[in-house]
């Protein structure tokens, strides 16, 4: 029998669909007409529905999506347009013990004594060792009263086992039902449970997708100059699923990781363009000159709220599980040893010790504002290219470790803490300034029926984790490429009449002085790859007169030795209605190449935690013991860390 809940929801959303019925009429007749010379409202409506269910924990999304999109062409040559974009997602309450409020539970944490992997319980650690020997020298706490072991999850188990590694507790549910370790990381990580169900929302008006005017002005001689002034995005890439210049907008991978669309997942930023288009010359076929002032409040890509069906490297789930040990302290698996081979107890480490502190977000000024400019062209024999240069904040972020320490035992400054002690793991979250320079070229070889496209970027200011430095982060240079080739292809087994897309891309990434030294235990430095490729291949089939359209994406990140498949079909039913059936499966082989030095071996407790490491055991740098936490993630990449989120989907769509 249908509760009073649902069926409430049911005719909210059955009420929402013949309001947008009546909406073009009502738009039309009751919005401004912006001069004589204006023209009339045109807006599209539209309703979308994605329900997915992923393997082993069920339901993962239930999004009511509802987008206007409107036109207006006013006087004086000027025009606007404007889409906003609703949506509301059931799942956080249909299946509210994954991703709600009764999500989570108790866990226990891990030890490893003599080489045997035991459990030990969470906020206790390791009776006589952790609370008598090391808790009775560092004052680490036994228990943890701001932080009961309820609505829990250890870090990492939904893509990994803990095997021996450190780990520990996440809190998973929404922040107006769990407050612990909720921060403000940028638009996400400290979300109530109503806006997560609708995320558009909030204090910086995700509604709105897009708002601005636009206009050109003739200047004689065939050159004009051209504005567009407001909330836009802002596309200088030309290549699909992974970005190389098309980094002014930042990305919500919180919505569908890096599956969707990428026009369904930037984030649009209140922007000013102006581009002086000087056509023709002796020998161009077009030339222009755009600059893009980004002058929006910064703000970084959304990764994902620990607790929700989308975290993107699972990186929300590390960073509030770290902000809730340096908040109210906690236990940490296999983490100190005292002299005894092949043994690292679980141990407790109170508020203020380790974790993540601070979250140092730009605030607005004209100096943290982004600016970019290019120089596009087209030549005579119809190749296309551009020059691109952008300052600009890193949209991913940057972890600074060493930072602080509250422990009794740490030298302390004058304010009562310790402001650089090597190699803690004490962090802050900074964002810091990147410079790009690159281009982009694309071209047709007709003699093999092909288009070409390229993109390439060099980075200054790029920061990366580095086990090897004191601080635990490196700023180094990028090199990042891709090349495309599409070629439609008549492939009979799935239509005689209607050539099938093929599509190849291959991303390169190369870091510039990439740290990687052998010590005692294994590896110690940057975990990204050096050298890194992920190459894409789209297979889209048109059958039907165009109405039914099959198509396969495989994904494939060579060092990391994952591969990610979707397969889907896509028929439009009618002229309005588009139904639209896929898959995503992700396959992993290379899961004993992530782990990664984890740095507790690094030793700053010493002579406490010493061990029976290699060296003076006084000196604080890595020997090297690793894991898959927390630096495994960024050798995984987000195929590989997303390996056990297989997921089915339905997703139907209506034009109004």
């Amino acid at each position: 029998m249908e509760t009073t809940q649902n069926k409430g929801r049911r005719l909210s959303l059955i009420a929402a669909a013949l309001t947008a019925s009546f909406a073009t009429q009502a738009w039309g007749s009751e919005l401004p007409s912006m001069g004589e010379d204006a023209s009339p409202w045109q807006v599209d409506l539209t309703y979308e529905n994605h329900t997915v269910k992923r393997e082993h924990t069920g339901l993962a999304k239930f999004r009511n999506t509802m987008q206007a999109e409107f036109d207006k062409r006013g006087g004086d040559g000027w025009g606007i347009h404007g889409i906003l974009r609703g949506s509301w997602d059931g799942v956080y309450r249909m299946n509210s013990s994954e991703y709600g409020k009764d999500a989570g539970g108790s866990i226990t944490s891990q030890a490893t004594l003599g080489g045997n992997v035991v459990s030990a319980p969470w906020g206790v650690g390791n009776p006589g060792a952790t609370q008598g020997t090391l808790g009775g020298l560092l004052g680490f706490p036994a228990t943890y009263p701001n932080n009961p072991n309820e609505g829990l999850r250890v870090l990492g188990d939904r893509w990994h086992g803990t095997d021996g590694g450190v780990g520990f507790a996440v809190p998973v549910r929404p922040c107006d039902v769990d407050s612990r370790g909720c921060r403000d990381f940028g638009g996400y990580g400290d979300k109530k449970l109503s806006e997560l169900e609708m995320p558009e929302f909030n204090s910086r008006l995700d509604f709105i997708r897009e708002l601005y005017a636009k206009k050109s002005f003739s200047l004689g001689d065939g050159k004009e100059l051209f504005v567009k002034i407001g909330k836009q995005q802002v596309v200088w890439g030309r290549t699909d699923l992974f970005r190389v210049l098309d980094v002014i907008n930042p990305v919500d991978f919180s919505r569908n990781n890096i599956y969707d669309e990428l026009s369904d997942i930037r984030i649009p930023m209140w922007i000013a363009q102006a581009e002086y288009r000087m056509g023709a010359s002796d020998w161009m076929q077009d030339r222009n000159f755009q600059i893009v002032w980004n002058f929006d409040k910064f703000r970084p890509n959304n990764l994902g709220q620990c607790g929700t069906p989308n975290v993107i490297l699972d990186a929300g789930c590390f960073f509030r599980g770290m902000a809730n040990l340096w908040d109210n302290g906690g236990t940490v698996a296999n983490f100190a040893n005292l002299g005894t081979a092949n043994t690292w107890l679980a141990t407790n480490f109170g508020p203020g010790q380790i974790g993540l502190k601070d979250v140092n977000l730009p605030d607005w000024s004209l100096s943290n504002t982004q600016l970019g400019a290019k120089y596009e062209g087209v030549t005579m024999n119809g190749l296309s290219f551009s020059l691109n240069a952008l300052t600009y904040r890193s949209q991913l972020p940057s972890l600074h470790g060493g930072k602080r320490a509250t422990s009794s035992f740490a030298p302390a400054d004058g304010r009562g803490f310790q402001t650089a002690w090597p190699y803690l793991i004490s962090f802050d979250m900074e964002f810091p300034r990147v410079n790009l320079v690159g281009g982009s070229m694309d071209f047709q070889i007709p003699a093999a029926g092909a288009a070409v496209r390229m993109e390439a970027a060099y980075t200054q200011g790029e920061e990366f984790a580095n086990t090897a430095r004191e601080q635990l982060y490196s700023k180094n240079d990028v090199f990042r490429a891709v090349i495309g080739v599409d070629r439609p292809t008549f492939i009979p087994l799935i239509s005689e009449t209607s050539a099938t897309l093929i599509s190849a891309q291959l991303f390169y990434q190369h870091i510039f002085n990439h740290e990687w030294k052998q010590e005692q235990f294994g590896p110690v430095g940057m975990p990204d790859w050096e050298n890194n490729f992920i190459g894409t291949l789209l297979i889209k089939g048109f059958m039907k007169n165009g109405t039914v359209s099959p198509q396969i994406i495989f994904a494939h990140d060579f060092r990391a030795k994952a591969t990610a498949i979707a397969p889907q079909v896509e028929w439009n039913f009618t002229n309005d209605l588009k139904i639209t059936i896929g898959a995503n499966y992700k396959i992993a082989d290379g899961r004993d190449n992530w782990k990664f030095d984890d740095c507790r071996s690094c030793n700053p407790f010493a002579p406490f935690t010493s061990g029976f490491y290699s060296g003076d055991p006084n000196q604080a740098y890595s020997r090297g013991l690793g894991g898959m936490e927390p630096l495994g993630r960024f050798r995984a990449g987000p195929i590989g860390a997303a390996f056990k989120e297989n997921d089915i989907f339905l997703r139907l769509n209506y034009k109004f």
